[in-house]
């Protein structure tokens, strides 16, 4: 099993910044595709992005592309995910995600609790 902690959450003005963490144990996630989904009130959850187990291969979703930049240290068992220029429509809670096999995009193995977002204008 592997349990996922998020951190780094928290209010910020529009055009402001955020770093998320997710710190797992448990079991090393050095082989395991990382990702990170957000959802917001009344929609679906949608991925932002991913990154595969060497981090050589990255997803952004389009409204975050050149904004976020997802990362992994695998040495410390961490991912991040560097949040700059924010916009209000970037609030949700995020929630940090983990797949044994592939990427995960839609569907994961293990799932993180979340943390909240919120951008103000």
């Amino acid at each position: 099993q592997v349990q996922l902690v998020e951190s780094g959450g928290g209010l910020v003005q529009a055009g402001g910044s955020l770093r998320l963490s997710c710190a797992a144990s448990g079991r090393t996630i050095s082989r395991y595709g990382m990702g990170w989904f957000r959802q917001a009130p009344g929609k679906e959850r949608e991925v932002v992005a991913a990154l595969n187990w060497s981090g050589g291969s990255t997803y952004y979703a389009g409204s975050v592309k050149g904004r976020f930049t997802i990362s992994r240290e695998n040495g410390k068992n961490m991912v991040s995910l560097q949040m700059n220029s924010l916009k209000p429509e970037d609030t949700a809670v995020y929630y940090c995600a983990a797949s044994i096999d592939g990427v995960p995009l839609r569907n994961a193995d293990y799932w993180g609790q979340g943390t909240q977002v919120t951008v103000s204008s």
